[in-house]
Parts: C-alpha cells; structure tokens; sequence
C-alpha cells in the first residue's frame, strides 16, 4: 500500500539541523505512528513521504517554509517577570503557554534578567532547513474511529496509542477515558 491521503503511516526518522547537528532519532525507541495528510507532520515532510511504501528509505532537505517557517523577530520579547505570577527559578529552556493577540502561543524562555524575562515564540527550528533520513515501516488503512479523531490508535481504541505514551485513564473519575478531540486521550 502507497502512503496517502487517511493512511496510518510507521516510521522511523533520523532529524538533523543545518549544521548537520542530530536534533532527534526514533531509530532507537519506537517508531512514530501518524495520520497522513491531516497536518500531523511537517508539509515538505508529508510531501516527501506521499506515495511511498513499506520498506522504503527517504533522504530528504526540507526548507524552512516547509519546515517550521521562518523566523520572526517580532515573535522574540522581554516580558516583566511580574508575568509569571508565583513561578520560581525560570530558567532558559522553560516553555511557557503565553496569551497573546494571535491566541495562547508557546514560548520559550531565551534569557533571565533581573526584572525582565526575554521569550521567544518561534518554534526553536524556525528559519532552518532540516535534513530527514526516513524508513516507511508500516502503512494502512485508517479506520474510522482514527479519520474521526484524526489521530492513530493502537489495537483497544484511545488508551493505547502505538507512540508509546501510557495514559492513566484512572483520573478520570466518573468521567469516560478517550480521545480529547485534539490528538491525545483524556476524560470525556
């Protein structure tokens, strides 16, 4: 079976940045499992990848438009610390869920000074072309409950998801464990 458009696609990946620097391997964990032509990769990723089958091997150079876009400058700002409310020993690396007037947006914390903390809200591999190495491990078909909540199941429905995340549906209370409706498992 050819990967497209509602296919459960398996992969393993090898990902470097512009210098050649290793950024992240599946090869030595699980593979990553994900629905094809639903935005769950990256668009020159997913291009690259349609119509590929099982065995084969993708080495690919995607540019940054393709990638996670280019950088905005615009997108990096100091931030009173008052900002953070009680959060102690903010540290560079930090992500943070900032309110901004686009929506809530991730940032990350860039620098602490003494009253200001500088973020940034680009995706730390912005204006970057990227270097995959990929092997097609599995396709198939998606099945209806997959295409509905637009993300791959394990064997069992939500609960058991192939990309080796365990969920403990057990807080859930009275509630039903299940899809979130935005690509994981929660209470429902």
């Amino acid at each position: 079976m050819k990967i497209t458009k509602h296919a459960a696609v398996t992969i393993h990946y090898r990902l470097s940045d512009e210098q050649g620097l290793l950024v992240e391997s599946s090869f030595e964990s699980e593979p990553m499992v994900y629905l094809h032509g639903t935005e769950n990769l990256i668009p020159g990723l997913e291009s690259v990848l349609e119509g590929k089958t099982v065995g084969e091997t993708i080495e690919a150079k995607i540019p940054a438009e393709q990638a996670y876009g280019e950088y905005h400058p615009g997108l990096k700002q100091e931030v009173p610390v008052s900002a953070f409310g009680d959060v102690e020993d903010i540290v560079p690396g930090m992500r943070f869920i900032a309110e901004t007037e686009m929506g809530q947006r991730p940032v990350q914390v860039i620098e602490v000074k003494d009253d200001v903390i500088v973020v940034d809200g680009n995706h730390p591999l912005a204006g970057q072309s990227l270097h995959f190495s990929v092997e097609v491990i599995a396709v198939r078909e998606a099945t209806a409950e997959e295409l509905s909540h637009g993300h791959i199941h394990a064997e069992g429905g939500c609960g058991s998801h192939e990309h080796g995340h365990d969920h403990d549906h057990e807080s859930c209370g009275s509630e039903k464990p299940g899809c979130d409706g935005n690509g994981g498992c929660g209470c429902r």
